[in-house]
């Protein structure tokens, strides 16, 4: 339950509460660490003293006995017992010395903490053993902790008041930070939310800090933007599909209107004829569609083998036929790629069948190896391609010549699929001049 809360608070709560308790935490470490130093610094300083204290009375008792007695005014009872006691002690346990008489003795042994009657405050015991014409004396120093006590007292509050105090500044000062910080984020999201399918043209706010945030909007304006081309692409897609499938539609109507109407009107087998090519059209028009609607999705077949492009090439050759034309095939060396044999075959007879298309004479064929790649090369003598529109003519449904192409038989997408197919065996095709005078397709495949 409580991470689900956690979960669903906003991120300027979450980084608030973890900077207090990261900060708290830290601070809280740190004043008990300063405390112990403190008073651990102190204790160290006391316990020095002591300790000279001690060393110096039992050198005196080595060297020339017992201390004497403290003075009679020392002896008189204080309400409040020196800072510093002493006492010595033999072997049974009796005192011997005594500055000032306690009513009950100091330790014989070390000792961190002990009261002392009528004082206030604990003192710190430190012993030392001496020995005088063959007697053993204990030495007993106590020094009192009270200034140990007033320090850390006096640090203590400050820290009590201060910590807190800073951690609601560290809270207040992240809070607002993070506040001013997600308001673009905040504006991008409100933003966004106002663009729909229909307003794709819109963008949101980039800041001006070249930071995060600007990253952020200048991401979302730019798949902004490929939303939209595909949008675009696919509205055109549509239309020029439904402006394709129209014409052999139509054209199968009207020549069976044209026979319902008038019986014999036809010759016999027309009918028949007419369909059947007006399908044949649709088929072809239909498959490429469903190639290209498949690499809009990233799902174009390839299917890795070694196909010889050589033997392709050959085999479209002489399955080309147009009276007039004639197909070199001279220029086909070996050349031997990793791909696909079906999508291949397809890119080669799209090539073919755009130059024969538009070739006046002559279409010659290549292929030859290439600094670890495979060439492809379909020219034609035919008009050419205009240099503004050579890289249009990848498009789909682009023909330069409508009339020509629509009677020829081409449905524009020959060159789109050839790119697709290119595309997916991570190769490339240019167009340029060719020295027939046409236009030169050159397909480059890695090996």
């Amino acid at each position: 339950m409580a991470e689900r809360r956690w979960n669903r608070a906003s991120v300027r709560v979450r980084t608030t509460v973890a900077a207090v308790l990261v900060v708290a935490l830290a601070l809280l470490v740190g004043g008990v660490a300063l405390v112990a130093l403190v008073r651990d610094s102190m204790r160290d300083g006391l316990e020095s003293t002591a300790e000279q204290r001690a060393g110096e009375l039992a050198d005196q008792i080595e060297t020339t006995g017992l201390p004497d007695p403290p003075p009679a005014d020392d002896e008189e009872d204080d309400d409040e017992p020196d800072e510093l006691l002493w006492q010595v002690t033999d072997t049974s346990g009796a005192v011997v010395r005594a500055s000032p008489p306690l009513a009950r003795p100091l330790p014989t042994e070390d000792t961190d903490r002990v009261e002392v009657a009528g004082a206030d405050h604990a003192y710190l015991v430190v012993t030392e053993d001496a020995t005088t014409d063959g007697q053993e004396y204990v030495v007993s120093v106590a020094v009192s902790l009270e200034d140990v006590d007033d320090s850390t007292a006096a640090l203590l509050l400050p820290l009590a008041v201060g910590l807190p105090v800073l951690v609601l500044l560290v809270g207040a000062t992240t809070w607002v930070a993070t506040t001013r910080a997600l308001a673009p984020v905040e504006r991008i999201r409100r933003e966004a939310e106002q663009i729909t399918g229909d307003r794709l043209d819109r963008r949101v706010t980039e800041p001006p800090a070249r930071d995060e945030i600007h990253r952020l909007a200048r991401t979302v304006n730019e798949m902004l933007g490929r939303l939209q081309d595909s949008r675009d692409r696919q509205r055109q897609f549509v239309g020029d599909a439904s402006h394709e499938l129209r014409s052999p539609l139509a054209s199968i109507r009207q020549t069976a209107e044209v026979a319902r109407a008038h019986p014999g009107a036809l010759p016999e087998g027309e009918l028949a004829d007419a369909v059947l090519e007006e399908s044949a059209r649709m088929q072809r028009l239909v498959e490429q569609l469903l190639l290209l609607a498949r690499a809009d999705e990233g799902a174009v077949s390839r299917a890795d083998h070694d196909v010889d492009l050589d033997d392709l090439a050959l085999a479209v050759a002489r399955g080309t036929r147009r009276p007039g034309l004639r197909v070199d095939t001279s220029g086909i060396g070996p050349g031997r790629v990793r791909g696909d044999l079906v999508g291949l075959t397809q890119l080669v007879q799209n090539l073919v069948d755009n130059a024969v298309r538009h070739a006046a004479e002559v279409v010659a064929l290549t292929v030859r190896d290439a600094d670890s790649t495979v060439e492809l090369v379909v020219e034609d003598d035919g008009p050419g391609i205009p240099e503004e529109d050579r890289q249009r003519v990848f498009d789909r449904f682009v023909r330069l010549d409508e009339a020509r192409a629509r009677d020829a038989g081409g449905s524009g997408l020959g060159l789109a699929i050839v790119r697709e197919i290119v595309a997916a065996h991570h190769g490339t095709v240019d167009v340029t001049t060719s020295a027939l005078g046409g236009a030169r397709f050159v397909v480059r495949l890695p090996t």
